[in-house]
């Protein structure tokens, strides 16, 4: 049976510990000889630009004896110059799996629905799950015992959010999101977690205030309050995003040995100041490693290898 990564929902908590377990296990050995994709071709279908997505899958493809093809925005067009279900039928026949950063999450549900190998959603406007169980992870080799983590997020409600929220309702890590007026995590989404939530522990909190969820933080995350696509919207964007600052004030409500983490691409002294980014307590570049190790712990989950 064919198994997809659109959303970390997908995942049993079992599954999610799996990956867990895989990514330490090549961690520890990063350039293991063994050639787990001898022989197969991983196509990355981008419709945005990346760095550390696009990077990280390439090496590892790199790291396992594979081949990696990587499909610009105008070389396919999904949707455009070709329909989604042609695109995905047609890669089927050619790669072993597909990887795919889309604008709409409904692009990858379509994918998923006819091809016939593996997609992997590297990014939508919904969800980032390589980067919510990379966070995972990240928070894992930092404090071991997920279950009593205290997380707070501390900006926008956006795909990032989301996918923290969904690995860390898995697991029972507890997650605290601070978000201005307007900016609340999606609803339908919320209402998911709070029932995975229910069967492993979690505690799940949402607030406006971010001094209040930052109180007792294990971790303090944040990401960029201007996603790709929304450029136009920024000057009005930032000043609601006012208060929601990362910044020495703020994280000396949290606990004295906490992290700060951050997906990236950052502003600095825009959703963070530098002197938290770039400080004693920032994990960010930890995170950024780790998303190398947790996709090919991913690619091979799903490969079944």
């Amino acid at each position: 049976m064919q198994r997809d990564l659109k959303s970390i929902l997908d995942l049993s908590t079992v599954d999610v510990h799996k990956i867990l377990n895989l990514t330490q296990t090549l961690k520890n050995k990063p350039l293991s000889k063994n050639k787990f994709l001898q022989g197969k071709s991983v196509g990355l279908v981008f419709e945005k630009p990346s760095n550390r997505t696009r990077v990280s899958f390439e090496v590892g493809v790199y790291h396992f004896g594979g081949k990696c093809i990587y499909l610009s925005p105008g070389e396919i067009n999904l949707g455009v110059r070709e329909s989604v279900a042609d695109v995905a039928k047609t890669l089927s026949r050619y790669l072993d799996l597909i990887v795919a950063r889309t604008f709409s999450q409904e692009t990858i549900e379509e994918l998923s629905v006819h091809a016939d190998i593996p997609i992997i959603n590297g990014l939508s406007d919904l969800y980032h799950p390589c980067q919510g169980l990379t966070d995972l992870f990240t928070i894992q080799e930092k404090f071991e015992d997920l279950a009593n983590v205290n997380i707070t997020y501390v900006g926008d409600g956006n795909n990032v959010t989301h996918s923290l929220l969904i690995a860390a309702s898995k697991v029972g890590a507890n997650v605290t999101v601070a978000t201005p007026q307007g900016f609340e995590v999606n609803e339908e989404i919320l209402q998911q977690v709070q029932k995975e939530a229910e069967k492993t522990g979690s505690v799940i909190k949402t607030t406006h205030d971010p001094k209040e969820a930052v109180t007792g933080a294990d971790v303090v995350y944040t990401d960029t309050w201007i996603s790709m696509g929304q450029e136009e919207e920024a000057k009005e964007k930032l000043a609601k995003f006012e208060g929601f600052r990362v910044n020495r004030s703020l994280c000396a409500h949290a606990k004295e040995n906490f992290v700060f983490m951050h997906c990236l691409p950052a502003h600095r002294d825009q959703e963070v100041c530098k002197n938290t980014i770039d400080g004693e307590h920032s994990i960010v570049f930890d995170q950024a490693e780790n998303r190398l190790h947790t996709q090919k712990a991913i690619m091979l989950f799903l490969l079944d290898n």
